[in-house]
């Protein structure tokens, strides 16, 4: 009788635990869905936000690829919707005109209906062309960026296929959830709950900042929005200021100045 040695990552993973593949596994596809949240809330802050936003930062070819690809199959967003979304925030902040104001629309429909507010501005062409110009749509975008639900449909087919169809489904929805839920906080809870140190409706919330990649600084952040770091004070903390630092170490990224630039001082 031969003897066949699997001894490929499936394999291994197989041999250590029984019915992978076949089970669910509800502790592995919680930390997998929480861990994908946290590498996309990280490729959103200082991608997204801190780098194509404000240009607080400019990432350079493989790194701008490696995130692109990464939010595309994590979340199916388009950059150039996201920024322009955005960059109506700053311009209109707690206006009729913001997409996603606490103050405009009520706290509880932007925690919860975040999502909805935000495809709302991204359908609209003339918001995206006014406040996105500058990001044209490229030829990579036309063929792959711009197909949310193919970005989707790849990422949600990783995560099933290593590691089984039900515990991947439900890492995918845990990672749903959660991306949603965190972004969401960011603009209720960034804006209603926290310390005000600059006069801007931006609050800064500490133990927020820690899990959405330092974007808790709110206040801060609307304060400087051209700084690629999110922690003005003794003491603050931004986890995204970590990855940026290593862009920048790494030569993959340079920033756009280094000195803290307010924009409005309390």
């Amino acid at each position: 009788m031969d003897l066949i040695l699997d001894i490929s990552p499936f394999g291994v993973l197989g041999a250590l635990i029984p019915g992978w593949g076949r089970s669910l596994h509800p502790l592995l596809g919680i930390l997998v869905g929480l861990a994908v949240t946290q590498v996309a809330i990280f490729a959103t802050s200082v991608y997204l936000h801190r780098g194509l936003s404000h240009r607080a930062l400019t990432v350079r070819g493989p790194a701008a690829i490696g995130f692109r690809s990464f939010l595309w199959i994590a979340t199916g967003m388009r950059a150039r919707e996201w920024v322009a979304v955005h960059r109506r925030h700053h311009a209109a902040t707690d206006t009729p005109e913001d997409p996603h104001s606490p103050a405009v629309v009520g706290f509880w429909r932007v925690q919860l209906g975040n999502v909805g507010l935000y495809r709302k501005v991204a359908r609209d062409r003339l918001s995206v062309e006014r406040y996105a110009g500058d990001l044209p749509p490229g030829r990579i975008d036309r063929v792959l960026f711009d197909h949310s639900l193919l970005g989707l449909a790849i990422g949600i087919a990783i995560v099933c296929v290593t590691l089984g169809w039900r515990t991947g489904l439900l890492a995918a929805g845990v990672h749903a959830v959660s991306y949603v839920m965190l972004s969401g906080a960011i603009n209720a809870i960034g804006h209603t709950r926290g310390r005000r140190v600059y006069t801007n409706s931006g609050t800064n919330g500490q133990v927020l900042a820690l899990v959405t990649a330092g974007e808790g600084l709110h206040n801060n952040h609307h304060a400087a929005p051209t700084s690629a770091r999110f922690n003005l004070a003794r003491g603050e903390v931004d986890p995204g200021e970590w990855l940026v630092k290593l862009l920048v170490v790494t030569r993959l990224a340079t920033v756009r100045h280094d000195e803290v630039k307010l924009k409005q001082a309390a």
